[in-house]
């Protein structure tokens, strides 16, 4: 079987999985990207491929440990 690989990627306005090319998706924060990664990738190993997911940190400004928008401070 082949490879599946998801990665999560940040997008201006929110989130998206990157798979096969592809990001036809918008997530609102991270953790909705990596739940739709998971997902997806529960029935790619079903079908017997190797899977990758690649989440990034929230180091090299990727917003908020969930993703989300920092908004401490805003009133």
């Amino acid at each position: 079987m082949g490879l599946a690989e998801y990665m999560i990627v940040s997008e201006p306005d929110g989130w998206t999985v990157l798979h096969d090319g592809n990001a036809p998706h918008r997530y609102d924060t991270k953790e909705a990207a990596f739940e739709a990664a998971i997902a997806a990738a529960s029935l790619a190993m079903r079908q017997g491929h190797e899977i990758h997911i690649s989440v990034p940190g929230r180091d090299g400004g990727y917003k908020t440990p969930l993703g989300t928008e920092d908004v401490q401070g805003v009133l």
